[in-house]
């Protein structure tokens, strides 16, 4: 039987012995910025870069020395993880720097310690867990066992959020589920700003601007923190209160992603999108991009049913979806046009979305994919 990777996150109970866990993810803030430092001074001297075994070596070396002597605390499985972090992160820098991927990357660089997020655990080494309690050097810490934990663990993280929450996060290697009843369907999806979706069936799914509409208290929590004199309680408690309030936009996002992609998993079993390049989006049109949350929508949709994406410079909205005609050019602000050709009025999003099944069922070979005149022609 099929294997499938599954991530599950449960919170922490908070308690004195967290403190812990703040000095554990400091120290592998530390450690991370002085492989970085090591890489640049490296790379300078002879035009090269450490990969991860060396650094593993130097690191092993290191904590040999009395003045390291307290990074042993962190284990070997969680700094072995530090390194493959910045190994991979060089790597596709280099890979995009020699043309090998469009996606566009940049070289690791330093992180402020306390801003640092995470460690990780590989296999079971480093860590003991037993029912809703995980040991780490001698130290217990209960979590909310909100779900079963079933199947074999290959990574435990444990992350801390902006108010200084903690999270642990297990990818579990599982039987894959035996699959749901097929619906026979599929469906093309257009991404907007004012109708978050359009399918391509002519369903239209409105936008919820979590952030827009929280955006009057976000300023008023803002002012009161620039206010606060730096280094006083006084100013802790007033970023403590802002950043409660970007989790909660954030948590709301996501409910609101789940929901959606569950409603589209039970009705369609294959979905066609655009592969769209997102930062560029956001330099056009700013925070609203992301307070949308279209690539994460995309990736939780593609946990839950299967998600093709199509190239991302196919005219899906200059292209008649009666007749196959392409205009030269057509206005971001032209929201209805009139094919030229056929005479068919589109609306664009609709318009697009239609293209956008056709030519993602056009790929799989498992609808019909010539535009409507040509079909009736036939």
């Amino acid at each position: 039987m099929s294997k499938q990777l599954r991530t599950y996150k449960y919170k922490l109970y908070k308690t004195k012995r967290t403190k812990h866990l703040h000095q554990l993810i400091d120290i592998t803030g530390i450690i991370y910025n002085h492989c970085i430092a090591l890489h640049k001074r490296y790379y300078k001297l002879y035009g090269k870069h450490l990969n991860k075994y060396q650094l593993q070596k130097h690191l092993t070396k290191l904590k040999k020395r009395e003045k390291y002597a307290y990074w042993n605390m962190l284990g070997s499985q969680a700094i072995q993880n530090i390194t493959e972090r910045i190994d991979n992160g060089y790597r596709k820098f280099f890979e995009y720097a020699k043309g090998k991927t469009r996606l566009k990357a940049s070289p690791p660089s330093f992180k402020k310690v306390k801003q640092y997020r995470s460690f990780t655990f590989k296999g079971s080494v480093g860590y003991k867990l037993k029912e809703n309690v995980i040991s780490i050097n001698g130290y217990h810490f209960k979590f909310w066992l909100s779900r079963a934990i079933e199947g074999k663990i290959k990574t435990i993280t444990v992350k801390r959020d902006n108010i200084g929450d903690f999270y642990i996060c297990i990818l579990l290697e599982q039987e894959a589920e035996p699959n749901r009843a097929a619906s026979g369907k599929s469906v093309g999806i257009d991404f907007g700003l004012k109708t978050f979706l359009v399918l391509s069936d002519d369903m239209h799914i409105e936008a919820i601007l979590h952030y827009l509409n929280s955006i009057k208290r976000l300023r008023k929590l803002s002012c009161s923190l620039s206010k606060k004199i730096k280094g006083s309680n006084n100013r802790k408690k007033a970023k403590r209160t802002l950043a409660k309030l970007h989790i909660k936009i954030a948590n709301q996002r996501r409910h609101v992603h789940h929901r959606l992609a569950n409603h589209l998993a039970a009705q369609y079993d294959y979905i066609f999108v655009e592969d769209l390049n997102m930062k560029a989006m956001q330099k056009l049109w700013g925070r609203k991009i992301g307070d949308l949350g279209f690539s994460e929508f995309i990736n939780v949709l593609s946990c839950k049913t299967n998600v093709i994406k199509i190239d991302r410079f196919y005219p899906s909205s200059k292209t008649c979806s009666s007749c196959g005609h392409v205009l030269n050019e057509l206005d971001l602000k032209t929201r209805e046009w009139d094919c030229p050709v056929c005479r068919a009025h589109h609306s664009r999003d609709l318009n697009a979305a239609i293209n956008i099944h056709r030519v993602g069922a056009s790929t799989l070979g498992i609808d019909m994919v010539r535009p409507a005149s040509q079909a009736n022609v036939a």
